[in-house]
């Protein structure tokens, strides 16, 4: 078994701490970025505390039509304006965790990874890292985050401007 490297994106923003936690925490913010190019978030449930739930709707419009999929997680560390860990799973539209073989995955297969957001004070900046434990850099969840998080980086300065 070969060792793959997690999803981790480092970026300065030139927006004050308060704002990229609100990004992250707020779900009218959350779904105003996250996704890749293109994705709109209909749904976006967030109880921000640990042991809190979220449940996240993305559609994106492919050749084939309409593609919906439903993030599920539970927040496990808050350290409010520094720290965010939570859980993230595939789910279906009602919130239920969907198992590998409904993903066309072989059983066993681990289904929940783990998103870590670390934000650092630098006054009227603020340096964050997320690193997405369980999915792989070079696969096509990294390319989403990268698009992800080009587009928060857009909406910051959008909302910082």
């Amino acid at each position: 078994m070969t060792d793959t490297k997690d999803v981790q994106i480092e970026r300065t923003f030139d927006a004050p701490i308060d704002l990229i936690w609100a990004m992250w925490t707020e779900a009218e913010h959350y779904a105003n970025w996250y996704g890749p190019m293109g994705a709109k978030i209909p749904k976006a449930e967030m109880d921000v505390k640990v042991g809190g739930l979220r449940h996240i709707g993305m559609e994106m419009e492919t050749p084939n039509g309409k593609m919906q999929m439903f993030f599920i997680g539970e927040y496990r560390e808050i350290d409010p304006k520094t720290r965010l860990v939570y859980t993230e799973s595939m789910g279906d539209a009602d919130g239920n965790p969907m198992t590998a073989e409904q993903m066309g995955m072989p059983a066993g297969t681990p289904m929940e990874t783990s998103v870590v957001v670390e934000l650092e004070d630098l006054g009227a900046r603020t340096k964050m890292v997320m690193t997405h434990i369980g999915v792989p850099a070079e696969s096509p969840g990294g390319q989403g985050w990268t698009m992800a998080i080009d587009k928060l980086e857009a909406r910051v300065a959008e909302l910082s401007g």
